[in-house]
């Protein structure tokens, strides 16, 4: 009977990684739920509150987005819009920024998002239920459940460079890149050298 070869370091790590990955997963299960307040926010249609955002399921995921002005925001924002009908299928699933909605509508038409958006303004939501306690408007997502109709807070983890959110890292390390090698950009369009239009009036 022929034996595996023995792992390489990279290989062993990866199965540490991925073996630590598991008991995060028990843990978050474990984890209990805490209940909060019915937040308001505000949406093209104006006014609506957290349960609202449910919309007839039990679970939702809020995925907190720095805004319009944050690249990296936008690269995680562009990732999760790609599996976003998947997670919709069995969940609700809503961006929240500071950003005002018609702004919001504004990018998620540039840049062909499917959320559902609302603005939480800055105000008393996001410095109480920051993914980072203390520091109010930090990326990342919560996962909201409904018991007894009451809104409870199961789990949360803030969005980074190296997280488990976002492959785009994990990839660049294949490459022997780092996070501080390579920043998001909007978009990637380079001015050629010479203009055959003249160049004139571009932006």
């Amino acid at each position: 009977m022929n034996e595996s070869p023995p792992m390489n370091e990279i290989q062993q790590l990866e199965k540490e990684i991925y073996e630590r990955v598991q008991k995060l997963e028990v843990l978050r299960k474990e984890s209990t739920p805490t209940p909060i307040k019915n937040y308001l926010f505000q949406d093209l249609n104006g006014e609506v509150a957290l349960r609202e955002l449910f919309a007839g399921k039990n679970t939702l995921f809020v995925i907190h987005n720095m805004g319009q002005g944050c690249r990296w925001c936008t690269l995680w924002a562009d990732g999760l819009n790609g599996f976003l009908p998947h997670l919709e299928s069995d969940f609700s699933v809503v961006l929240l920024s500071k950003d005002t909605p018609e702004v919001q509508r504004k990018i998620a038409l540039s840049r062909q998002w499917r959320f559902r958006m609302a603005s939480h303004g800055g105000g008393d939501y996001i410095s109480e239920q920051s993914v980072v306690s203390g520091e109010s408007n930090m990326p990342g997502i919560v996962c909201y459940q409904l018991q007894d109709d009451k809104v409870v807070k199961k789990n949360s983890s803030v969005f980074g460079p190296r997280d488990l959110f976002c492959p785009q890292w994990h990839i660049l390390s294949l490459a022997g890149l780092s996070p501080s090698d390579w920043t998001p950009q909007f978009n990637y369009w380079q001015r050629p050298g010479q203009m055959d239009d003249g160049g004139e009036n571009l932006n």
